[in-house]
């Protein structure tokens, strides 16, 4: 038989093209995660033009609290969403249209929180209803990429596109563990009808929850982890 005799190995049709490996996903998100942050430090660590300058410097900057508590906050929440990603990314071996989509909406909701951070750090100078309404637009933004955190998951373990080595154990852990995301944001957002400034502490608590090391973490330094061929 000859080269051009021989029936290729990815014929046209459903089910039947080239599979991808998980590292080009990884690359971009990583991309656009990066941009995110230092958007975020652009949008709100800059005095705003309203910002009295006549008092000199330490008032101008105490005058600021409110950005720099945006800031530090949502740092902290997109790079708890960093560390997620990297940890949850390590256990895909390939992807599918439908999980490159949900990916892309998590990444939809990330690229957004620039945006409405600086939207509350304007706003929580303002009315209650402005605080209120702005903190609501921040929580619905973090509550969305939690979402897509658990679907993405849901959706590979489903599909089978994980590492064939891992625990099923394993796999049903880190699921409970996402969906503490979710019921924290959704506490966060009832909170903003109480005080807006308390739902945003309230983050701060998810954080501290997702640094104590859980299932599918990353092992302590010095400590071997099996690897999946």
């Amino acid at each position: 038989m000859t080269g051009a005799d021989r029936e290729p190995a990815y014929r046209f049709g459903r089910g039947n093209e080239m599979a991808r490996d998980a590292s080009r996903v990884e690359a971009f998100s990583d991309a656009v995660i990066a941009i995110v942050l230092t958007l975020m430090a652009v949008e709100l660590l800059s005095f705003s033009p309203n910002t009295p300058r006549d008092d000199g410097l330490p008032a101008a900057l105490l005058h600021e609290w409110r950005a720099y508590l945006a800031y530090v906050i949502t740092f902290a929440i997109v790079g708890q969403v960093w560390l997620t990603h990297h940890n949850m990314w390590r256990y895909v071996r390939r992807v599918d249209q439908m999980l490159l989509v949900l990916n892309l909406l998590l990444l939809m909701f990330v690229a957004a929180i620039p945006f409405t951070a600086d939207l509350l750090a304007e706003n929580l100078r303002g009315t209650v209803g402005d605080q209120r309404l702005t903190a609501a637009l921040y929580a619905g933004v973090v509550l969305g990429e939690a979402l897509f955190f658990n679907l993405s998951w849901w959706w590979a373990r489903r599909r089978g596109l994980l590492q064939p080595g891992l625990d099923p154990r394993l796999a049903r852990a880190v699921a409970r563990r996402f969906r503490v995301g979710p019921l924290l944001y959704l506490i966060a957002f009832a909170i903003v009808f109480v005080d807006p400034v308390l739902s945003l502490l309230a983050y701060l608590l998810l954080i501290g929850v997702y640094l104590v090391r859980g299932p599918g973490d990353l092992p302590p330094a010095g400590r071997e982890s099996p690897e999946t061929p």
